[in-house]
């Protein structure tokens, strides 16, 4: 399942290492940020929740951004 969110991100460099952390979370299958149209789009691992997995998302991309937004 993929899915896309608005995210508030300051610069183009945060949105790739947001891209990359969200990449790393467990429960993501792929994710891309688009820093020109603010959006990242994210593909879920088969079985698991979108909600709960994006929990974990935002919580990488915060260590990345610390005041970075998606806005579930």
């Amino acid at each position: 399942m993929k899915k896309t969110y608005k995210i508030d991100v300051d610069c183009a460099n945060c949105a790739n290492l947001m891209e990359d952390a969200a990449r790393k979370t467990d429960g993501v299958k792929d994710a891309t940020v688009n820093f020109m149209t603010l959006k990242m789009i994210v593909e879920f691992d088969e079985g698991r929740e979108p909600k709960t997995v994006m929990e974990d998302v935002l919580k990488a991309c915060k260590k990345v951004e610390p005041d970075c937004e998606i806005f579930l």
